[in-house]
C-alpha cells in the first residue's frame, strides 16, 4: 500500500454504482489495513448509515486506539495517528479511501484515474492534512472523541483534505456579524508596509495584525508581483492566491513558533537577502521563483515538536524518512503536494516542473539544522578559494540555501523589539514540548526543561554556536550595509540577553554558568530551528 500522491479523493468514481461493501468485504478491508479488529469492533460495524455515490460510512466507536508505536511503513495510516490513507490493489486496479472521522470510519472506492500510487517526478508527495498534528491523545488507551459527522463537512474534508478549517479567505464567504473583515483603513495601513517590506526593521507580527492573519498570503502575493514573476512565468493570479491560502492553512496556528507568521517573516527576509547587490544582478527569474517558493513552504505542516521527538515516539514520518531531515522532508513532500493540487505550473512542461520540485526541494532541505556544520564548511572553502562564480547556476543555487538557511534563523539579527518576541516564541514551543514528555515519560529533550531552562541560556548558546558563525560567513560574501546591520543586531541582542542572565543568576534564578562552555557538539543540533 502506497500513499497516493496528490489523489483526488472527492472526485466521482466510475460510472457504475458500486454496491456499500458487506460485513464480510469490511473485515477483509480491516484485516488488509492491519487494523484492530476485536468481535466488539466488527459488532460495532452497523449497517451503512448514509450512502453518497461511493462513499459509506460506518460507526466504529468500539475499536479501541492502536498504542504507541504501531507503525507500518506500507499503511502509513493508523485511527489516532494519520486522518486518511489509500489501500491500493494492484490486481484488479482498484483503491479504497478510508479517513477517520472522530467515530466513524469513512471507506470511499476509488478508480484508477481517481488515484496515482507513483507520481511521474518519481517519488511520492505527501498528502494534504494527512500529517498535520502529533496528536498526543494516542497516549490515552481509552480516550475516545465525539464528532459530529454531517454529508456536507464529509465532502468538504474529502475534496480538499482539510480537517483543519476551509478556507474563506479565498472563497470570499461573509461570516455572520463577524469583526475580523478588515475596513479599508486597515488596508490602507498594510499596503503602506508593503511599500516597505524591502526594510530589515519590517515589523511582520504588525502586519500580520493589519491583514488579518493574512501575512503569509499579502506578503508572498505582493513579492511574485514587486518581481515580475506573475507576467514573467504567466501565472494566473487566482491560482497562485489559492496556492498561498492552502500553504498558509497548512501551517499550523496554534504553533507558538513554526506558523504561517515565521514562514512570512522568513520569506521577508529572503527577499531583503534577493535585493543585495551580488545577487540582484546574477539572479534570474526562475533563481528568485524557486527562492521564494521555498521560503514560504520551508517549515509547511510542522507538527511543533522536533525530530528526536518523532523518533522517539515512533512516528510514522520518522519511519518512512528514515531518522534522516524528517521534517524537511515532510516539509518538501508537503510543498510539492500543494503544487500539484494548485495546478499552477500546470502550464509549464513536465521536465521544467520535475527540476522545479527537486530544487525546491534542495533548497528546503538545506534547513536542517543539523546539516549546519557541513554546508557551512563548504561555504568557507569557497569563500577561502575565492572561486565561487554566480554565472555558475550551480553556485548560484549553493548561495540560495545559505541565503534560506540565513533568512531561517535570522531572528537574533532583527531589532531587539522583533528579536525579543520571537525568542520568547520558540521557548514555549521547546517548553510545551518538555512539558509532553514529561508528562508521558518520554525524557525531557535538550533544552525543553522550562524548570532548568530560560529564554537568555537557550539564546546565547543558539546565538554563540550557530548563529554568529553562518552570519560572519555571509558577511564574508555580502559585505553590505544589511550585513553589518545584521552583524550588530546580533551582538546588541546578545548582550541584552548576557545582562538578563546576570539579572537571573544574582536574583537566584536556577541557570547554568557554564553554558557558553558547552561543546557545539551537545547543542540541539535537530531542534526545530528549521
Amino acid at each position: 500500500m502506497l500513499p497516493a500522491a496528490g489523489a483526488a479523493p472527492g472526485q466521482a468514481g466510475p460510472a457504475a454504482r458500486p454496491q456499500p461493501p458487506g460485513r464480510h468485504q469490511l473485515q477483509l478491508q480491516l484485516r488488509a489495513l492491519r487494523l484492530p479488529q476485536p468481535p466488539a469492533a466488527l459488532a460495532a460495524l452497523q449497517s451503512c448509515l448514509q450512502e453518497d455515490n461511493n462513499l459509506w460510512i460506518f460507526n466504529v466507536r468500539s475499536i479501541s486506539p492502536l498504542p504507541v508505536g504501531v507503525v507500518t511503513i506500507r499503511m502509513i495510516f493508523s485511527l489516532k495517528l494519520r486522518r486518511g490513507a489509500i489501500s491500493y490493489d494492484s490486481s484488479d486496479q482498484t483503491a479504497l479511501y478510508i479517513r477517520m472521522l472522530g467515530s466513524c470510519v469513512i471507506f470511499k472506492q476509488l478508480s484508477t484515474r481517481d488515484v496515482r500510487v507513483r507520481s511521474r517526478a518519481g517519488f511520492e508527495t505527501e498528502r494534504r492534512g494527512s500529517h498535520p498534528y502529533i496528536d498526543f491523545r494516542i497516549f490515552h488507551s481509552n480516550s475516545e472523541i465525539e464528532v459530529s459527522v454531517s454529508a456536507r463537512n464529509i465532502r468538504r474534508l474529502l475534496s480538499f483534505q482539510r480537517y483543519l478549517r476551509s478556507s474563506r479567505f479565498f472563497r470570499g464567504i461573509t461570516v455572520p456579524n463577524s469583526s475580523n473583515i478588515l475596513d479599508d483603513d486597515y488596508n490602507g495601513q498594510a499596503k503602506c508596509m508593503l511599500e516597505k517590506v524591502g526594510n530589515w526593521n519590517f515589523d511582520i507580527f504588525l502586519f500580520d495584525r493589519l491583514t488579518n492573519g493574512n501575512s503569509l498570503v499579502s506578503l508572498t502575493f505582493h513579492l511574485f508581483n514587486f518581481h515580475g514573476l506573475i507576467e514573467h512565468f504567466q501565472l494566473d493570479t487566482m491560482k497562485l492566491r489559492r496556492f498561498l491560502v492552502m500553504v498558509q492553512e497548512d501551517y499550523h496556528s496554534q504553533n507558538p513558533y513554526h506558523n504561517a507568521v515565521h514562514a512570512a517573516d522568513v520569506t521577508q527576509a529572503m527577499h531583503c537577502y534577493l535585493k543585495e547587490p551580488k545577487l540582484s544582478k546574477s539572479l534570474t527569474p526562475w533563481d528568485v521563483l524557486l527562492s521564494l517558493i521555498a521560503a514560504v513552504t520551508h517549515d509547511l505542516d510542522h507538527p511543533g515538536v522536533n525530530q528526536p521527538f518523532l523518533i522517539k515516539t515512533n512516528h510514522y514520518l520518522a519511519t518512512l524518512y528514515k531518522n534522516t531531515s524528517v521534517l524537511e522532508n515532510h516539509h518538501w513532500r508537503s510543498a510539492v503536494g500543494l503544487l500539484r493540487e494548485s495546478g499552477l505550473f500546470a502550464h509549464m512542461s513536465l521536465e521544467n516542473r520535475q527540476l522545479m520540485e527537486s530544487q525546491i526541494g534542495a533548497l528546503i532541505l538545506a534547513t536542517d539544522i543539523s546539516q549546519q556544520n557541513e554546508y557551512l564548511s563548504v561555504f568557507r572553502t569557497h569563500l577561502d578559494r575565492g572561486d565561487l562564480c554566480l554565472e555558475d547556476a550551480s553556485h548560484r543555487h549553493f548561495i540560495l540555501q545559505m541565503a534560506l538557511k540565513c533568512a531561517d534563523i535570522c531572528n537574533p539579527c532583527r531589532t531587539w523589539e522583533l528579536s525579543k518576541q520571537w525568542s520568547e516564541k520558540v521557548t514555549e514551543e521547546f517548553f510545551h514540548q518538555g512539558d509532553i514528555e514529561k508528562k508521558y515519560h518520554l525524557g525531557v529533550s535538550p533544552l525543553c526543561d522550562r524548570q532548568s531552562e530560560t529564554v537568555a541560556n537557550i539564546q546565547i548558546g543558539f546565538m554563540t554556536y550557530l548563529v554568529e558563525p553562518l552570519f560572519a560567513e555571509w558577511a564574508r560574501f555580502s559585505n553590505t550595509r544589511l550585513s553589518q546591520t545584521m552583524l550588530g543586531h546580533l551582538g546588541l541582542n546578545k548582550a541584552s540577553w548576557k545582562g538578563m542572565q546576570r539579572e537571573q543568576s544574582s536574583s537566584g534564578d536556577d541557570t547554568d554558568p557554564a553554558f557558553e562552555e558547552m561543546d557545539s557538539d551537545i547543542l540541539p543540533q535537530e531542534n526545530r530551528l528549521s
